[in-house]
């Protein structure tokens, strides 16, 4: 309110300042046409030609605003409608400001008025000048409204700033409770919004999508913590009974070697479950995003068949890969390429032997990168397509097959990181999934 005042009053100064400004050059512009005229006068017609001119002057209703005095080396007037020359004229030629006790002033106040003085051949003085009681009386005036202009505007700024602040403070209330409540606790508390799509309502968007974010995060850390809980409980309980009673027989290098065995091979089975975790929760925090790169999806899916070729060949199938076009994307190489090793490693497991897997990166009609992994095993019921995507989940004829149930919920959680759409479909026989990322901007390279 102090800057909104302070600004309104230097407006108003200037206003007043150059309007003032105005009306002096506009008096000075006329004294000087007034002198401009005697000063031809004076040299036409002599002294007496200008005492002439002057009276007529004087007595002239159309020039009652102008002022006009002669005198004679003693000061004695000679011609003219000032009754004496002025105290404050005395001295050297120059523009001088001086009081006047006008006949028709109401009350007889003295009215200002401002004058040039010139010293004539022979010792006789001139003065020329005006009454500026019009200037004063609209200076006056101009100082009056601008004064009220300044009242009216301050109490304007005052209503405006307390009804401002009033909503403003209250929305910020509304901000801070709802944070309060957060602070103690109460994580499905978000910020109001408006609708206004005001500022206040874009921090409180911004901020209830942080707490969804925060939200999903601390969901996701606790699925995992359960998920800990609850399904390596078994495999670690079972390796250390295991143990104990390998340690409670009689000494055997044969039993103790095969119990070692068994122990790394449930080891490895532990380690594999943490790691699908660690990828799942390190995918659905987003924190990846920052480190996205270009992508070729031909070289990763060229890279992971060579990984899987000698596999499929042991398992007595055949893995295909077929490539069209040059689809790239932008994301994280190494959680793509753990997705992709995931499908596969799905594939191999229920494709019976004599099968096709056949693994594809190409341009959909769309023209968006999509990377396929088909076989042609029993495939999964279209009721259980998205039961299969959560963490853990097996379905009955997967029972009896090694694994932890967490590769197609690592690839559910890297395609959700790069905005993909995650599409089981029928391959008639077996199983289809598709990965389709976004088209990538024109800006960008198409390989």
């Amino acid at each position: 309110m102090v800057v909104f005042g302070v600004s309104v009053c230097g407006v108003l100064a200037f206003v007043y300042w150059s309007t003032v400004s105005v009306i002096d050059s506009q008096s000075d512009a006329t004294i000087q046409a007034e002198i401009a005229g005697l000063e031809e006068q004076y040299a036409e017609r002599g002294l007496l030609g200008l005492v002439e001119i002057i009276r007529a002057r004087s007595k002239d209703e159309t020039r009652r605003r102008g002022l006009y005095l002669l005198v004679d080396p003693l000061l004695t007037p000679l011609a003219g409608n000032l009754t004496r020359w002025p105290q404050e004229a005395q001295g050297d030629p120059r523009w001088v400001d001086f009081r006047i006790q006008h006949t028709k002033s109401p009350g007889g106040v003295p009215q200002i008025a401002r004058a040039r003085t010139f010293r004539l051949p022979g010792g006789f003085h001139l003065l020329v000048g005006r009454d500026l009681t019009e200037r004063a009386e609209f200076r006056e005036t101009i100082t009056e409204a601008l004064f009220w202009a300044l009242v009216i505007t301050i109490a304007l700024g005052l209503g405006g700033g307390l009804l401002l602040s009033r909503n403003f403070l209250r929305r910020l209330d509304a901000i801070n409770q709802s944070s309060h409540a957060i602070l103690h606790g109460d994580l499905k508390q978000r910020m109001p919004v408006t609708g206004s799509g005001d500022e206040y309502d874009q921090l409180a968007q911004n901020l209830n999508e942080m707490l969804d974010q925060i939200g999903r995060l601390m969901d996701g850390m606790r699925g995992v913590a359960d998920d800990i809980a609850h399904d390596l409980r078994s495999p670690i309980s079972r390796l250390r009974s295991r143990l104990e009673l390998t340690l409670m027989d009689k000494p055997d290098p044969v039993k103790y070697r095969a119990a070692l065995e068994k122990t790394i091979e449930e080891a490895d089975t532990i380690l594999e479950t943490f790691n699908a975790l660690l990828s799942i929760a390190l995918a659905e925090s987003g924190a990846l995003r920052e480190k996205f790169e270009h992508l070729d999806l031909a070289a990763l899916v060229r890279d992971a068949a060579d990984l899987y070729q000698a596999a499929a060949e042991e398992l007595g199938q055949r893995l295909e890969v077929e490539v069209e076009g040059a689809p790239a994307t932008m994301g994280d190489r190494n959680l793509l390429s753990q997705a992709i090793a995931n499908l596969l490693d799905n594939a191999l497991k229920h494709t019976p032997a004599g099968g096709t897997i056949r693994l594809s990166a190409r341009i959909d009609g769309d023209g968006r990168p999509e990377i396929q992994v088909s076989d042609t095993g029993p495939g999964i019921p279209v009721e259980f397509r998205g039961r299969v995507l959560e963490r853990f989940a097996r379905l009955d004829q997967s029972r009896s097959t090694r694994g932890s149930g967490l590769g197609l919920s690592v690839v559910a959680a890297t395609a959700r990181l790069h905005d993909a759409a995650l599409i089981l479909e029928d391959n008639e026989p077996g199983l289809r999934v598709r990965m389709c990322f976004p088209a990538l901007p024109l800006s960008l390279p198409a390989a």
